[in-house]
């Protein structure tokens, strides 16, 4: 920079003048809105983007080097510098788009070339609890997966709470330790209640987690209250059925032998799930 402004010279005083040379690069490149912008690449594309800063700023040296050079002459030469960076800049790979609304997505960290580092999505780790109800006995599946762009080399850890519905890290214990995205119960029981945890690391840092809270309803309570809704039925006054439209009379209907054959199983059959 200070070979670049040593032969900055002011126009009204016909002195050289590093620090208004200075402002004026300043004013060309880190407070030109488009020229930050263009500067926004993706995940490692910095050096790029630098050496196309480094040869403008080179190809300015070279052309006012031999001689003094007026204000003018720097704001065009800085200013067809800064128009010739944003052109180059803007074709190189822009970075992913944050996907909200947890974990760290540094594959999508956006350059800002005024701090010289990279911006993160700024996500907290922890993803909101996905709440899942299943019948007991049946199948489960949980996937461990997002919507950004996950390193290549990863780790998948699973954890479980057992009954209770948390996102405290503390009440978990490990289930499975290794690269499956998948976990899976092949009959569910009412052990399986709680929450379950699912943690993905790269080179052993962590990326994100994700909640699964677990509701297993008891096979013995579904069939209880299906049960009882014939039940109920068969002790409808006379065997009555439900009333049609209010137009015409009720319909009595007297039950029949299999009818009550059938009624009579199912109150047998609630007594005894009754009583367990």
């Amino acid at each position: 920079m200070t070979r670049l402004c040593s032969t900055h010279v002011l126009d009204h005083y016909a002195i050289t003048n590093v620090d208004s040379c200075f402002k004026m690069v300043g004013r060309a490149f880190d407070g030109n809105e488009k020229v930050i912008e263009a500067a926004r690449v993706g995940d490692g594309y910095e050096d790029q983007l630098k050496e196309i800063m480094n040869n403008e700023l080179l190809s300015i040296v070279e052309d006012i080097d031999k001689k003094l050079n007026t204000e003018t002459d720097y704001e065009e030469r800085l200013q067809t510098a800064a128009d010739n960076f944003i052109a180059a800049a803007s074709k190189l790979p822009r970075a992913s788009e944050c996907f909200p609304p947890c974990g760290f997505q540094g594959k999508n960290a956006v350059y800002n070339c005024v701090t010289c580092k990279y911006d993160s999505c700024e996500f907290p780790l922890d993803c909101p609890v996905k709440e899942m109800q299943v019948e007991e006995n049946n199948r489960t599946r949980m996937m461990c997966d997002v919507p950004f762009r996950l390193p290549k080399n990863v780790e998948v850890v699973w954890r479980f709470a057992e009954e209770v519905k948390t996102q405290k890290v503390t009440l978990f214990e490990d289930v499975t330790t290794g690269v499956d995205v998948l976990y899976s119960i092949p009959a569910t029981s009412l052990q399986h209640t709680g929450t379950y945890q699912c943690e993905i690391y790269s080179d052993g840092r962590s990326i994100v987690r994700l909640y699964f809270y677990l509701t297993v309803t008891p096979q013995v309570a579904v069939g209880h209250t299906e049960l009882q809704e014939v039940f109920d039925l068969c002790l409808l006054p006379g065997g009555q059925l439900l009333p049609g439209s209010d137009d015409g009379p009720p319909s009595i209907f007297h039950p029949t032998l299999v009818l009550l054959t059938v009624c009579f199983t199912s109150v047998l059959l609630v007594i005894h799930l009754s009583l367990g």
